[in-house]
């Protein structure tokens, strides 16, 4: 049924992946030549193709498992693909920005609201993932009383 609960949650997990598009990571003072990321001053998700792909990649699957409400095993799996490209789509944003963050030279990086969607991506896919396992659990008792 499309109307749970982990419907719910995995909507707001593909709003906190797609939002990335609108939300920097983080922006500099002054516009930097040194660096690719912060060639324009903000650091955000077009800045490298890896991370369009993998936040891309991470909505999709959780956008996808939505209609798979039939099969919730097939549900599980696709929610921790999505759960695994996004954490990885986390690692490659903090070792993009460490690495060029550093050579801005005395451009001061601050982060923005673009680094806790990830995060809070992953907290609205275990809480989908939480839902889904105890529907699970609950259809099976079911059919051991038959």
């Amino acid at each position: 049924m499309i109307q749970r609960i982990q419907t719910i949650y995995l909507v707001l997990a593909a709003a906190c992946a797609f939002g990335l598009f609108g939300l920097p990571f983080a922006t500099s003072t002054q516009s930097s030549d040194a660096t690719s990321l912060f060639a324009d001053g903000i650091y955000n998700i077009n800045d490298h193709t890896a991370l369009i792909a993998l936040f891309c990649a991470a909505g999709a699957l959780v956008l996808i498992s939505i209609f798979l409400f039939n099969n919730r095993k097939q549900q599980l799996l696709m929610g921790r693909f999505a759960i695994i490209a996004d954490v990885i789509g986390i690692i490659l944003v903090l070792v993009f920005l460490y690495q060029d963050g550093a050579k801005t030279g005395e451009a001061d990086v601050q982060e923005q609201l673009g680094v806790g969607l990830p995060i809070l991506f992953i907290i609205f896919a275990l809480l989908a993932q939480r839902g889904i396992s105890s529907d699970e659990k609950l259809v099976r008792s079911a059919d051991r009383l038959r």
